[in-house]
């Protein structure tokens, strides 16, 4: 009979007031701790499938949620606006206070899903110079990959730089990003989309209101990697993973394919999330 997993909500608040919860599923006798960055739109709750298959494997998975989605306190709108500034540091610096409390000692990782792993690759830079018990000691890519244009194969290559600059211009006048509407992401800030589409037309990562030199902190991360591509993925192909991971020339990173006779599911970027244990036992082998 395995160990019963406990399910919590820990209630967090930022300093300029956004609230949010931090979703938990922790084994009794945790070998590490997990803190998870959803994709683009979705909700934490929609990681809790694997937030228990890894803690069915002795992992503490805490997901976090981003501001807009799900539990968070905010909406985007015109009167709400906000880009990876907040995210990066306002928001993530709390739910990783609250981890280290519950669990103090703990082995931590870091990982995300699709925007996730690329802000998780961000934060882990601004964290760099950081003591080392006060860092995280691996990364977890699952489906993520740096949306460079360039990065990506031929055959979607060539239109990219149209949605790119379509997505800010659409999220400017509409006061936020319709992204129910259009197919892609949630409704977002359009300071969000403004900084995530730079960094998918020029290749560098960079956000308002950040000082750090977010390229050049990223370069000195030195942890190992664990990063799982699934096989018909076109939002996040192997190409934009290694440009992702060519941001972090220190950390050393064992990548995984997984098709769909592996997941049991859709080898895309979504149905994973309801068929997780394939990708759990990738990061953990």
């Amino acid at each position: 009979m395995t160990d019963p997993i406990e399910a919590c909500e820990l209630p967090l608040q930022a300093g300029d007031g956004h609230r949010w919860q931090l979703l938990a599923r922790l084994p009794h006798a945790p070998r590490a701790s997990l803190l998870w960055l959803p994709a683009l739109g979705v909700a934490a709750k929609h990681y809790l499938p694997f937030a228990e298959a890894l803690a069915a494997r002795g992992i503490a998975v805490f997901v976090h949620e981003w501001r807009g989605n799900g539990g968070s306190s905010l909406r985007a709108d015109r009167a709400h606006d906000w880009g990876y500034r907040e995210l990066l540091l306002e928001d993530l610096p709390h739910s990783e206070a609250a981890i280290a409390a519950r669990l103090p000692g703990l082995p931590r990782i870091l990982g995300g899903h699709s925007l996730g792993g690329q802000l998780a690759c961000c934060r882990l830079g601004l964290l760099a110079h950081q003591p080392a018990a006060d860092r995280p000691t691996r990364l977890w890519l699952v489906a993520s990959g740096a949306p460079y244009w360039r990065a990506f194969p031929a055959r979607t290559r060539w239109w990219l730089p149209f949605a790119y600059r379509f997505l800010p211009w659409l999220a400017d006048r509409r006061g936020a990003l319709p992204g129910r509407r259009v197919g892609f992401g949630g409704d977002e800030a359009r300071g969000l989309i403004r900084d995530w589409a730079r960094s998918a037309l020029s290749g560098r990562y960079a956000a308002v209101g950040v000082e750090a030199d977010l390229e050049a902190a990223m370069a000195q991360v030195d942890v190992d990697t664990d990063a799982v591509v699934l096989d018909d993925d076109w939002l996040a192909p192997e190409s934009s993973l290694r440009f992702l991971l060519s941001k972090l020339p220190r950390a050393q990173a064992r990548v995984d394919t997984l098709d769909a006779q592996a997941l049991g599911a859709r080898a895309d970027h979504f149905a994973w999330m309801k068929r997780p244990d394939a990708v759990a036992a990738s990061l953990m082998r």
